[in-house]
């Protein structure tokens, strides 16, 4: 028992990194806007809420961590925001390629955070902020329910919060007049622009706003689930890349991006537990196969949605495709 609930204490966090990188990219895909460079977003957020912890500890003589908590999840998002800025300005307004600008996005997200985050650790190889306690504090009362309690209520609010988002978000897009606009932009934008839809302002709101939540995923990495250390190991790209995927696993759909994302940490650390649950041992070989299982189960999800061809899991009609009004 006590390894089951260490698998899925394991799991869960490692889930809610990716669930955020996943709602923000639906958000940004409902709108036709196919955006690759969500790991350098995710970087960016991470960079920005950590730097502003860090910065504000070190500075104020009694630091409040209800305010240092507020700072860094504000800095995350604008600072992601200002990435999906820059993609939505190139591609939108300029015309650039969405496929380039999304890759060159994620380099460059990539390369500014490790290169900011490196000079404010001033040479030191780590360094830890105290607002990763705050960030890792569990629900009080409920969190000592014993197995329950640990496996449901044991960890910080951000958890909490991603599960609230993704309920939410499936909300503004089925129950609402915004949400219904956004998608109808997402099918066919120029039908949308002669119904009187402002097509880029609701590209550009979209992007913008779904960097922003993808950027609070890197802030998660980097205040909580890596306790407010500041790593340069390139953990935060690999997790960015598996939001991307995690989109199309959960086709398109908010409340699938729950257990999506949860199934994903869980089947990724499957080869740690598996052993000791079975209670046999096993050789390194097969430990790399079982590795594998959650891009298999992936795989195998795509090939299935495919096959199907129900037109409610596939993409949005018009993703990736740029929208010319002259054109329409």
């Amino acid at each position: 028992m006590d390894t089951f609930v260490a698998w899925i204490l394991r799991a869960i966090p490692f889930g809610t990194i990716i669930m955020y990188g996943a709602l923000g990219e639906i958000v940004t895909e409902k709108s036709g806007n196919l955006n690759l460079g969500v790991p350098g977003i995710m970087y960016l957020g991470g960079f920005a809420g950590f730097a502003s912890a860090y910065i504000y500890e070190n500075n104020a003589a009694n630091p409040n961590m209800l305010l240092c908590v507020l700072l860094s999840l504000v800095c995350a998002f604008a600072a992601a925001m200002a990435g999906g800025l820059i993609y939505s300005f190139l591609t939108i307004s300029l015309r650039a390629n969405q496929n380039v600008t999304g890759l060159a996005l994620t380099t460059f997200g990539m390369g500014v955070a490790n290169f900011f985050g490196v000079y404010i650790l001033d040479g030191r190889t780590a360094t830890q902020s105290l607002v990763y306690k705050t960030f890792q504090t569990k629900l009080p009362v409920l969190s000592q329910w014993g197995v329950i309690g640990q496996t449901v209520f044991g960890y910080g609010f951000m958890v909490y919060a991603a599960v609230v988002l993704a309920f939410l978000l499936h909300a503004v897009l089925n129950r609402t007049r915004v949400g219904l606009n956004l998608r109808a932009i997402g099918e066919n934008p120029a039908t949308a622009d002669a119904a009187g839809i402002s097509v880029t302002r609701y590209k550009y709101l979209a992007t913008c706003l779904g960097a922003g939540i993808s950027g609070l995923g890197g802030l998660y990495y980097v205040l909580d689930y890596n306790q407010g250390i500041w790593a340069t190991t390139g953990q935060i790209e690999a997790l960015g890349w598996l939001a991307v995927a995690l989109v199309i696993f959960t086709t398109w759909k908010p409340i699938n991006a729950i257990w999506g994302s949860y199934l994903f940490g869980t089947l990724y650390w499957l080869y740690q537990f598996l052993p000791t649950l079975l209670g046999i041992s096993v050789p390194g070989y097969v430990t790399d196969l079982i590795q594998m299982v959650p891009y298999i189960v992936t795989i195998v999800v795509l090939v299935v949605t495919s096959l199907r061809k129900k037109r409610e899991d596939q993409p949005p009609a018009s993703l990736g495709l740029p929208y010319f009004r002259e054109e329409r």
